[in-house]
């Protein structure tokens, strides 16, 4: 049998030699032409769309002034509220005790913050002071000192309260006003601390004094060490409060404990 591939395609008259259909089925008549189907009709183009207008915070931002620091009259007020309810927990029997002022004890350091709290007052009325000796004041006043204490501390406030009180220079160094001012507030506040540490009392800083103070410990702190006004800073793990941080720039341990 031969190969389908040797048989040929077309008989010696022109013909096909075979096609697909079988030999009784009729011819197919030719379909008709198939009319072209019309082109899609161009489509409109849509109109591009209206710029929008920009949203208010696309808008480039003026940039606010800076909000204006809190008096120090307010920042003393609050420093005040916080360093009284220790103050008054003072027991006769703690006077001796040691403080995280090492020069101080719990009744020197009561007296020489009495002394700052009167002092300041003057140095906001631009008058000089005489800081040669420290007053026993609670000598003076016995059993009444933490009321005395807490009379001058309103009249602190009320002396930096005063129009005019944060301008300009004082002190016999003539240092500009607000940083004075900023002086006893660090007194109120790490004095406070001290007291708190000696004699076991929880010490909480008013909202706002320790970001004052960091400014002004920053600032002052190389000549404040040169009068051995401070100590030499303390290290203090990254992480640290604020209040740890300020502690530490004025030379304490922000972990001091008596034994």
């Amino acid at each position: 049998m031969n190969d389908t591939r040797d048989i040929p395609d077309q008989t010696p008259d022109g013909t096909a030699a075979h096609t697909d259909r079988t030999a009784d089925e009729p011819p197919q008549a030719p379909r008709p032409p198939q009319a072209p189907h019309p082109a899609d009709p161009p489509q409109a183009s849509h109109p591009a769309d209206p710029p929008q207008a920009p949203h208010p915070s696309d808008a480039p931002q003026t940039p606010h002034p800076a909000d204006p620091p809190p008096p120090i009259s307010a920042l003393l007020d609050a420093a005040a509220g916080a360093a009284l309810p220790v103050l008054r927990a003072v027991r006769d029997d703690q006077m001796g005790w040691p403080t995280p002022c090492s020069e101080y004890d719990v009744r020197a350091l009561l007296n020489h913050l009495f002394q700052v709290v009167v002092a300041f007052q003057t140095l906001a009325a631009k008058k000089d002071v005489d800081f040669s000796r420290t007053p026993d004041r609670l000598g003076e006043y016995g059993a009444r000192w933490p009321d005395r204490f807490a009379d001058e501390t309103v009249r602190l406030v009320e002396a930096w309260a005063a129009p005019g009180a944060e301008e300009g220079l004082t002190g016999g160094m003539q240092l500009p006003a607000r940083t004075v001012g900023a002086m006893v507030l660090l007194d109120l506040t790490v004095h406070a601390w001290d007291l708190a540490r000696a004699t076991g009392r929880p010490y909480a800083p008013a909202a706002g004094c320790v970001t004052e103070l960091r400014a002004l410990a920053a600032r002052m702190a190389p000549t404040a060490r040169t009068m051995n006004v401070f100590a030499a800073p303390v290290p203090v793990p990254p992480g640290a409060s604020d209040l740890d941080v300020l502690l530490a720039e004025t030379g304490r341990d922000p972990h001091w404990t008596a034994g």
